[in-house]
């Protein structure tokens, strides 16, 4: 080694230093603050107002549950002026199912160990009441673009059904933080670690792929995106559950001890016959934190995308998008966690030393055999892939409620593409800490809006399901103006007259 090259050499290592000791300190205080929130606080509001939706709903996620699956899948054609509906789903699902299914359930169980599976269950149960409310929120206070597409969301319900252009911003700022900086981070890394755990590709290497194979979606706008989101995010999670499948089939003797485990901790019934609850809060808090972050009922994201479908009633996209939150935990990070607990490599209760994320769960799917290390890493790569994209989608319509809809979102564009590659070469150990404040702060603002205006979304059931019981199914509309059913007259005119102006005949098959 040359003499020239040392004090280079020092100065790189004393920069990784002080970013390692930095990184350190900020996820400690924030994961220290964060605790207090999600224990006393987002655990409340988030169970708190699913339950109380169930309620006022009539359980609309379980009565309509068999509607929801015909309606996504009689709403694959293309729509006139817009996405379609099953476009909007897939652009949810896409952002849903993304590194927090493999990463975030493996994170849960290690840190709460296998009942916090049960909590991320009862979140996604009551919060498909959440995403059905929110999603149909959307819809209602939806605005057209002057090219006949639409755009809405959290932003939007709150200035136009509040009154609040104030808080409409607040939620605009805090989303566009964690999907256009921190949500891509977290993708990234988790990509690039598995890339370097198991073929040893250098981070800088996913970085300028990951770049490569981003940038053209993000230029090319939302359009792009969901035709790609459309056919990526139901074959990835397909084979992604026939892996799960067959790996369970090969431990099937083992589901009894899993669910036992699973329900047994979920409440700290071994943990307090040991004198201690503290496994019941770490159970409950990792299984609320990681349970919204994959399934994002209630934080206001999936929203956006569900606001762009071109429907003939909000009550059709919201049943869509509240199915999205079944798939995503029920079925997927169900998958994900059996995985964990039957792969062999998660024993009495916890992992090896180092292994955790991503890492662990591609590991336990290594039982399988050796060629599931490429193929687990594919699947991974397909996730964060649409993710990135969906993630990118949510924060362009943000940056354009903030600045108007001709504001070309170079800021964004340019911040996303930033965040891609920072993620992927950088150890980010507060990442998650810092992803945990963005959902808690977009969820907490969001939920109280979404109770302030549910009488908007009870009202809109009723004429849905008044409608339907006289209607064939192509037939139901949703027309605002003087509608008995609503709290009031709906501003703006998407919804003023009858709305298939903007789809073709007869999109939908009766029940």
């Amino acid at each position: 080694m040359s003499v020239t090259t040392v004090p280079h050499l020092v100065a790189t290592e004393a920069a990784s230093s002080a970013f390692e000791r930095a990184n350190d300190w900020l996820a400690g205080v924030l994961d220290a603050t964060y605790g207090w929130t999600v224990v006393w606080v987002l655990i409340v509001m988030l169970i708190g107002v699913g339950l109380y939706f169930t309620i006022r709903l009539r359980a609309v996620q379980l009565r309509l549950f068999a509607h929801m699956v015909r309606s996504v899948s009689h709403s694959r054609k293309d729509a006139v002026g817009g996405i379609s509906s099953f476009q909007a789903f897939a652009i949810g699902l896409a952002d849903r199912v993304g590194t927090g299914t493999m990463a975030g359930v493996a994170i849960a169980i290690v840190s709460g160990g296998p009942g916090a599976v049960f909590w991320m269950w009862v979140v996604a149960l009551v919060g498909m009441a959440t995403a059905f409310v929110e999603s149909t929120l959307a819809q209602i206070f939806k605005v057209r673009n002057a090219d006949g597409t639409f755009r809405g969301g959290p932003a939007f319900y709150l200035e136009r059904g509040l009154k609040s252009r104030r808080w409409g911003a607040v939620f605009a700022v805090l989303l566009i933080f964690a999907y256009g900086f921190s949500f891509q981070m977290i993708q990234a890394n988790t990509l690039a670690q598995v890339a370097e755990d198991s073929f040893h590709v250098a981070p800088w290497v996913t970085a300028i792929i990951l770049v490569l194979l981003t940038a053209p979606f993000i230029v090319g706008g939302v359009k792009p995106v969901a035709r790609l989101a459309e056919y990526l995010a139901p074959i990835m999670a397909l084979a992604y559950l026939a892996m799960a499948v067959a790996i369970v089939a090969l431990n099937a003797d083992k589901l009894g001890a899993v669910f036992s485990s699973i329900f047994s901790e979920a409440f700290g019934w071994r943990q307090v016959g040991g004198g201690s609850a503290a496994g019941f809060i770490a159970a409950l808090e990792q299984g609320v934190k990681r349970g919204l972050f994959t399934n994002e009922a209630g934080m206001g994201s999936a929203p956006n995308a569900a606001a762009t479908a071109t429907v003939s009633h909000p009550v059709k996209q919201g049943l869509i998008q509240s199915l999205g939150v079944f798939v995503d935990t029920m079925i997927v990070c169900t998958a994900t966690a059996f995985i964990i607990l039957v792969g062999g490599i998660y024993v009495d209760g916890k992992a090896p030393e180092g292994i955790n994320g991503a890492v662990l769960t591609a590991q336990s799917l290594g039982q399988l055999g050796s060629w599931t290390q490429a193929v687990t890493f594919i699947i991974l790569a397909a996730f964060a892939y649409s993710t990135l994209l969906g993630n990118y989608t949510y924060a362009e319509s943000n940056i354009k409620y903030l600045r108007g809809i001709d504001n070309k979102a170079w800021f964004i564009k340019g911040l996303t593409i930033f965040s891609i590659a920072l993620g992927s070469v950088l150890t980010l150990k507060a990442a998650w800490a810092i992803a945990d404040w963005g959902t808690a702060l977009m969820t907490l603002v969001n939920l109280v809006a979404i109770v302030l205006l549910g009488r908007w979304v009870i009202g809109a059931l009723a004429d849905y399901e008044e409608q339907r019981r006289t209607r064939h199914e192509r037939d139901i509309v949703f027309i605002a103006t003087a509608n008995r059913h609503l709290p009031g007259e709906l501003p703006g005119d998407v919804w003023a007259e009858d709305p298939r102006r903007d789809e073709p005949s007869s999109t939908i098959s009766p029940n």
